[in-house]
């Protein structure tokens, strides 16, 4: 596939402006504690980052997957930000408050931004945990020898095995099902095994950003030799119905080239892990690295199933 040659960005002014209007209004009904907004400049673009917490410390940084923002969070603000500095961005590509000026046509370059936003915060050894596609940019980040990470959470992350047409299904049965009224989409989301069409909120947002048109690259497949060059931390939260990831087979390659990552899949959850079992991954967040676990041979079987 081409690689984009232009920034994402909105159809019209007017279209920005309505969904800048929701996206206001959301964050006032969802957010739960005070937060600041700040705007900080990197290479590709303007990136909001909301941030709570103390003033002091390692940040915990939180990069949304495709089609989301800072907002899709709101549930993990409060338990974080009780510790730790927790900044919440809007990534450069996606529907948010970020402004992308230049084009993204490798990972390489979205690795890029995420280092400039780690910098102009002042962070050295932030805790970086990203989702999906935010996964991918948190290990992009990475391989680019960015720096300034003491550990990463990938949670369903993308990079790690070409995009399945089953992804492409799920998602667009996903969008399908957003349009139907409350009642009977919040019934759908067990058929179609997206728990983000239970979050009101989270589904008014995704509508108003029918109008931006998405252009960053689609994650190519890892190979081993990437994925060990990875030197800091890493745990990789993984939804056993995945629809983007083979959760066993993934943990089982992890466990040959990467024993020292720690992998766990959660059951009951599909590729909406964040939403589904938001308390899990928060504590795993604010845990990790800081106890020893075992080896990744065996991947844990999480049994919470909140």
């Amino acid at each position: 596939m081409r690689a984009p040659d232009r920034p994402s960005a909105f159809t019209s002014d007017s279209a920005r402006d309505k969904y800048y209007a929701v996206y206001d209004r959301v964050l006032g009904e969802l957010w739960p504690v005070p937060v600041d907004a700040i705007d900080v400049e990197t290479r590709a673009g303007i990136v909001r980052i909301h941030r709570a917490g103390p003033a002091e410390g390692d940040p915990v940084v939180l990069l949304a997957g495709a089609g989301g923002n800072a907002l899709a969070w709101y549930r993990y603000i409060e338990p974080l930000a009780r510790t730790r500095p927790v900044l919440a961005v809007d990534p450069l590509g996606e529907p948010g408050r970020s402004v992308q000026r230049r084009p993204l046509a490798t990972g390489a370059e979205v690795g890029g931004w995420v280092t400039d936003v780690l910098a102009a915060v002042g962070a050295e050894r932030a805790h970086v945990a990203g989702f999906s596609a935010g996964g991918w940019a948190a290990v992009e980040q990475q391989l680019g020898g960015g720096g300034r990470v003491a550990a990463l959470t990938l949670v369903d992350p993308g990079g790690f095995a070409p995009l399945p047409r089953r992804f492409i299904r799920w998602a667009l049965a996903g969008a399908v099902a957003s349009m139907l009224p409350r009642t009977l989409r919040h019934r759908m989301a067990g058929v179609v095994d997206n728990g983000v069409l239970r979050e009101d909120g989270l589904v008014e947002l995704m509508r108003a950003g029918w109008s931006f048109r998405r252009r960053v690259p689609i994650p190519p497949a890892y190979t081993d030799e990437q994925i060990r060059e990875v030197s800091v931390p890493v745990q990789v939260l993984l939804g056993a119905r995945s629809a983007l990831l083979d959760a066993q087979a993934l943990a089982a390659r992890l466990a040959d080239i990467a024993p020292s990552w720690r992998v766990e899949i959660v059951p009951g959850t599909g590729h909406s892990l964040p939403v589904e079992a938001p308390d899990l991954v928060a504590e795993r967040i604010l845990t990790f690295p800081g106890q020893a676990w075992p080896g990744t041979a065996t991947p844990k079987q999480s049994t919470d199933n909140r």
